[in-house]
Order: structure tokens, then C-alpha cells, then sequence
């Protein structure tokens, strides 16, 4: 089944976390579409109106929260280490000459959350006591698939193996503080997923784009929340089978780069959607199972028509899924030809 769900002025801008890196300085810083099953010349169409959201099961994700590995904090409160996550390689036009000498390697990296001064810095909603940063440069990119690598390890450790799955969507959500170190108003960073295609390279699934303000963040101590919403993986997909890959990405131009973005408590989950499957016809009557998440209640709708309206087809009456699957038998015999629909009731 599927479902239609030049640098500039930037001495001073992130100067707190540049203080920080430095090792041994102690600062402190939709629509549902259809699958036509016609073996046995019956339509099975599956439609789902989401009146109540479904269960979600969550998707480990190493160090998603950036806890590893432990910021000494008794030399700095940060580092560029963060285990599990890949970093974009320097570009061509970074010359660190230009930036105090600071490797790019340190535009991204992992800092503890003090709760000691200064208070204005502390996160009251971090999960765990570590974050990450990202510079607000263009190319400065977090990344974390089956195949990534990190730190100074030369082949993949493969702990991230989780796959786009057919007929389940995903949700990837993380917190965010931007506008620090005197972000620009109208920088970007993008929160995507992808997976990797033949020749290795990132393909983008779903993507959200966050634009720094004072309004979307009126203060640098609370993470707030943004998702990535991919809607039913389809068998003819082309990420369908495929490894989820999850990037966080500066995305910023030029002329607004510089200051830092705070991230923390990556989450990813995966969700089951309802489908109608095994075609069959019993003593002439019409059967299909419907496969969802126990405890749903759905309407059966059925027409003879599949592109009539939704208000035209005739209901069938309540179906209670309690365990995952359940049967079901049209009651009316000797049809040629009859599709169904299954809408979820609250």
C-alpha cells in the first residue's frame, strides 16, 4: 500500500566557541494514494484519513544526543571530536588563514552544558549533559548512515543500519538553538534524510529548512524542536530497501556566515500505515486482510468505481483491528468488480 503523505565581519561572530577549542585554554564559553490489487478481479484501495496520530517505534541512533565522547571539561568545554558522526570534508575555499588559523575540523564538534556561569549559557532542556555546534559557514555539514565514518577511523563501523522500509513512514526530529555567537538573521541549516544511491552519493529524501531569527529564537538556554516527515515509503520508491542516512547541514550563503548553531536529542522513528492485502474471493464474496496498528478502528468503503468521489462510495461498516491484522468479508456475492477503501475512524 502506499500512502500520499567572500568572508566578512566574522572575527568576532562564534568567538566563545573559538575560545573553546582551543584544547588546553580553560574559557568558558497527506493524501492517501492506492495500490489496485487485480489478481483475483478485485480492487483493494487503501485510504487513510489521520485523525488520531499512530504508534511510533523509535530507531537507535548512536550518539544522537552527542554524549560521546566525554568533553574534558577540566581543559575546555568543547571539542571537535563527536563519535558516530562524519564531517564534511574542508572545501577548496577554506584557507584557515583567514579564519585565526583554526583547522575546519573545528567547525563542528561536541561542548558540556555547564550549569555554572555564566547563566545566560546553560540549556535547560538539553538531553544529557553534551551538545554539538555547527559554525554557520557554508558546507558545514553532520552526517551519520551504514556506511559513514568518523574521527580518525578508515572504514565504517556500520552501528547506524537502519532501513526505509515499505509501507512505513519516518519522522526525524532534532533540537535546535541558532542565532549564536551573533548569527545573521536569515541563516540556514537544513535537517535532512537521504540515502545513498549506486555511486555512493547522498540522495535527498525529505528535508527541512530552519532561518534564524530572533522571533524563531528569542533565547540561546531552550532547544526548540524541528521535524523531517517522510510519508509512506512505496515499493517502486527508490530509497524503498535503501539505508537511512541523516544529515545536519549549515547551509548558509557567504554574506551571513558566521556564529554557531547548538544541536541536541536527535530522535528518529518509524511508523507502520495501515494496508489492505491477500486479495481473495470465498464462496463469491470478496476478502482482504487489513494490516495496521492494533487498536485502530477503520470504515470500509467500497465502490465499483475507483475514481468516484469519496462521498459516493457506500460504507461497509466499522472494522476494530485488535491484534495487527485482521479479515475481512464483503457481504454482498457474484460482484465483477468492486474496490475498497479503509478510513480510519477516531
Amino acid at each position: 500500500m502506499l500512502l500520499l503523505s567572500t568572508t566578512r565581519d566574522v572575527a568576532g561572530r562564534g568567538a566563545s566557541r573559538y575560545a573553546a577549542l582551543n584544547l588546553r585554554q580553560a574559557s568558558p564559553a497527506g493524501n492517501g494514494a492506492a495500490l489496485v490489487l487485480s489478481e483475483v478481479v478485485v480492487g483493494i484501495v487503501a485510504f487513510a484519513a489521520w485523525i488520531a496520530p499512530l504508534q511510533a517505534g523509535t530507531i537507535y541512533i548512536p550518539n544522537a544526543s552527542f554524549e560521546s565522547p566525554v568533553v574534558p571539561i577540566d581543559l575546555t568545554p568543547a571539542i571537535p571530536d563527536m563519535d558516530y558522526w562524519q564531517k564534511s570534508p574542508q572545501p577548496s575555499w577554506y584557507d584557515p588563514t583567514n579564519y585565526d588559523y583554526y583547522p575546519w575540523d573545528t567547525r563542528m564538534g561536541t561542548f558540556y552544558n555547564f550549569h555554572t556561569p555564566p547563566p545566560d549559557t546553560f540549556i535547560d532542556n538539553c538531553d544529557g549533559t553534551q551538545a554539538a555546534f555547527l559554525f554557520a559557514f557554508p558546507d558545514v555539514t553532520i552526517f551519520q548512515d551504514y556506511n559513514s565514518i568518523y574521527g580518525t577511523n578508515t572504514t565504517p563501523s556500520h552501528a547506524f543500519n537502519a532501513m526505509f522500509n515499505v509501507n512505513r513512514a519516518y519522522s526525524l526530529t532534532v533540537g535546535v538553538i541558532g542565532g549564536g555567537g551573533g548569527m545573521y538573521d536569515g541563516a540556514t541549516l537544513q535537517l535532512s534524510l537521504y540515502y545513498r544511491d549506486a555511486s555512493s552519493n547522498m540522495v535527498t529524501v525529505g528535508a527541512t529548512t530552519i532561518i534564524n531569527s530572533a522571533q524563531l529564537f528569542p533565547t540561546n538556554t531552550h532547544l526548540v524542536d524541528f521535524s523531517v516527515y517522510v510519508p509512506g515509503v512505496r515499493t517502486n520508491d527508490q530509497w524503498a530497501g535503501q539505508n537511512i542516512g541523516i544529515q545536519i547541514a549549515s547551509t548558509v550563503d557567504f554574506d551571513l556566515e558566521g556564529g554557531y548553531w547548538d544541536v541536541d536529542n536527535v530522535r528518529l522513528t518509524e511508523t507502520a500505515l495501515p494496508a489492505l492485502t491477500s486479495p481473495q474471493v470465498t464462496n463469491n464474496q470478496y476478502g482482504f486482510t487489513l494490516q495496521s496498528q492494533p487498536g485502530l478502528r477503520f470504515e470500509i468503503l467500497a465502490a465499483t468505481n475507483l475514481p468516484l468521489p469519496i462521498s459516493n462510495w457506500t460504507s461497509l461498516g466499522p472494522l476494530t483491528n485488535l491484534t495487527g491484522t485482521v479479515p475481512f468479508l464483503d457481504p454482498a456475492t457474484n460482484l465483477d468488480r468492486r474496490f475498497y477503501r479503509a478510513r480510519q475512524l477516531p
